[in-house]
Formats: C-alpha cells, sequence, structure tokens
C-alpha cells in the first residue's frame, strides 16, 4: 500500500492513533503544551485581525484542534470587549468539558470573518512518498503494516508535475515527500475565510533545502520512533510551506520563523533586570519563569525554527503585523541536520 492511504488509516480510521483517548498530548508536546504565552501571542494575533477588519465580533477557527487546548487559551486571554465565536476542526469527538461556546465541526465553518490558525495541522496530512531506484526512475514507496518498504509504480500525473516544481529527484537512492495533498487542504482552509487572516505553523523546509533522503518519522509515548502505520504512534513529515503558500494563489503571503512571529507579537526570552530581585522578589521569580518559557518557544534549533505561513484575505498583511521589514530570513534547517518534529515527552 502507498504512504497515503497507509496513514490515513493508521491516523483518522477506526481505533487511529488522533482518534485515541489521550490525544496527541500523550506523545508529544507542541508550542500551545511548552507554555501559555503562545496561546496569549495567538489571542494578540486575534485582536489585531479584529481591529483591521473593524468588527467587534470575529472568529476564531483552530483548525487540527487536539483536544480544545489552544482554544481554551485563546480564549481566557481574549481581552473583554471582544466577541469571539470559537470553532474547533478536528476528527476525534468532542472531548468533555470543553467551554460550551467552543463548536466542534469536521471542517471549517465557510464564510467567516477572522483568524484561522493551523498550528502543526499540515504535517499530519497524509501524502506519498516517492523514491527514486537505481536506474533513475522516480517510484512509489510501498509500505506494508510493520512499516517495512518497498518501491513500487512509477510516479505520473499530478504528483509528478509536483516533483518537478518543488521537489525535484536528487539521484538514486534518494526520498522525496509529495506534499500535493497539503497544498489541497491548506488551499481549502483558507478558501473559506471571507475576510481575515489565516495562519499555518509547523516545521518545513523550502525549495532550496529540501531533506534529500525526506523526514517521515513516527512517535510514540514521548519517544521519537520509525514510522508505522498500525494506528499506536504519530505518522509526521515536514511541510512544504512554499508549495502550500503558492497553491493559494493569493497576494501577501508570508513565511517567517516561529522566533519572528513570536518577537512581533511581544514574545521575547529577555532576562529580567536584576534590580527587580531585590525590589520584588517574587516579581522577579515570576519574570525568570516567563523568560525561560518565552526561550523555548523561540529558540534556534528548537521551536523557534518552525514555519509561521500566513496569508490575508482581504486585509493587507503589514497592518497585521504593524511592523515593517521583516528581521531574518527563514531558514529551516539544513538538510544534513538532524530534525526533530515534536519536543519529546508526553504531559
Amino acid at each position: 500500500m502507498r504512504w497515503r492511504p497507509a496513514a490515513e488509516a493508521a491516523l483518522y480510521g477506526p481505533g487511529g492513533f488522533y482518534l485515541r483517548p489521550e490525544g496527541p498530548a500523550g506523545h508529544f508536546r507542541t508550542s500551545v503544551h511548552a507554555s501559555p504565552l503562545f496561546a496569549a501571542a495567538v489571542a494578540r494575533l486575534l485582536v489585531r485581525t479584529a481591529r483591521l477588519l473593524d468588527r467587534d465580533d470575529v472568529a476564531f477557527v483552530d483548525v487540527g484542534a487536539g483536544r480544545g487546548e489552544l482554544l481554551t487559551g485563546v480564549l481566557g486571554a481574549v481581552p473583554e470587549g471582544l466577541t469571539v465565536h470559537p470553532y474547533a476542526v478536528e476528527r476525534a469527538p468532542r472531548p468533555p468539558g470543553l467551554d460550551p461556546r467552543v463548536e466542534w465541526c469536521a471542517e471549517p465553518p465557510a464564510g467567516v470573518h477572522g483568524l484561522l490558525f493551523a498550528n502543526e495541522w499540515l504535517d499530519n496530512v497524509p501524502l506519498d512518498i516517492a523514491g527514486t531506484d537505481p536506474g533513475g526512475t522516480v517510484r512509489y514507496v510501498l509500505v506494508r503494516p510493520d512499516g517495512s518498504e518497498e518501491l513500487g509504480g512509477p510516479v505520473g500525473g499530478a504528483d509528478a508535475r509536483w516533483l518537478d516544481r518543488w521537489w525535484p529527484p536528487a539521484g538514486p537512492g534518494t526520498r522525496a515527500e509529495i506534499g500535493r495533498p497539503r497544498d489541497e487542504a491548506w488551499a481549502a482552509a483558507v478558501g473559506t475565510l471571507e475576510r481575515g487572516l489565516a495562519v499555518a505553523v509547523d516545521y518545513a523546509h523550502v525549495r532550496g533545502a529540501r531533506p534529500p533522503f525526506g523526514t517521515l518519522t513516527g512517535f510514540r509515548a514521548g519517544r521519537e520512533v520509525a514510522p508505522v502505520p498500525d494506528g499506536t504512534g504519530d505518522l509526521t513529515a515536514h511541510v512544504a510551506l512554499d508549495a502550500c503558500a503558492a497553491a493559494c494563489a493569493l497576494p501577501g503571503a508570508e513565511l517567517l520563523t516561529q522566533r519572528e512571529a513570536l518577537h512581533r507579537l511581544g514574545v521575547r526570552g529577555d532576562r529580567p533586570p536584576l534590580a527587580l530581585a531585590v525590589s520584588d522578589p517574587a516579581a522577579y521569580v515570576r519574570a525568570l519563569a516567563g523568560a525561560g518559557e518565552a526561550a523555548e518557544l523561540t529558540a534556534r534549533g528548537g521551536l523557534g525554527d518552525f514555519g509561521w505561513l500566513t496569508q490575508p484575505v482581504g486585509i493587507a498583511p503589514w497592518d497585521v503585523w504593524g511592523t515593517g521589514d521583516r528581521e531574518e530570513p527563514y531558514e529551516p534547517h539544513k538538510p544534513d541536520e538532524p530534525h526533530q518534529p515534536h519536543e519529546p515527552g508526553g504531559l
């Protein structure tokens, strides 16, 4: 079986990983779980979006909502006076105890005005894997239930055209991940916005720095493991966010690091002044803890290197950030560097 249907069944079929009672947080940590500062920053982005839309009521659409952790944090951080219509887009059942305002749905609602936010969603949109045989022919990689692989038929049609444009074959023995389903999923999600901002956050790479052997991996119980499509662990691969941006065919898309995005939203890991330790020791300890959390969210070689793809719909992109030039170019992990998709460790 090709990897795309195998991963679809393992992640979202009956008894699939994302439908398990413990949820993904039982197997890995994302920025949402690392610190409440992340949800607070997303709340500030939602407020900025509402101001640009000139509305006192706005939608917040959390795509790949997990068990509603980000939604809960954002709703708790939004200031009074702004009415938020929260939507959780998730295939798993609604968890007990979730804020009753949250509308739980399988697809993003159409025609909304507000912020659509997809944190580590696209990496779990199943895709096919391609491998180049000794003769130079690019073929689909087939996988068995135990994770063992073999090469199948040649890649053709729309998949071959996607590879030619976005991930050209690098020679015999190399692999590529065919991101076309993710392009289509992202374009469809953005298309549900009437006006507002769409944001995808994920570990990513761009055309000039694709890893020659791919990034497909698994996570189970807080550890990175070999990818096996048996439903007992996560299956994930880095996202070609540059291809996703082009799929929307809309102006204003920007790709930046999480470090820069959170800096723009006021999250920085600066150490509090030592004078505060003398004047207010308790406040100093709190500020020091917050600085540590901010440093984790923005760390080089870690969560700070995640990609943020921002796509405005009917608004000017520079107005969202309220800033001018970017601080730094987006630089994903180099192909020869080890990558760590999720932070290890369950909660």
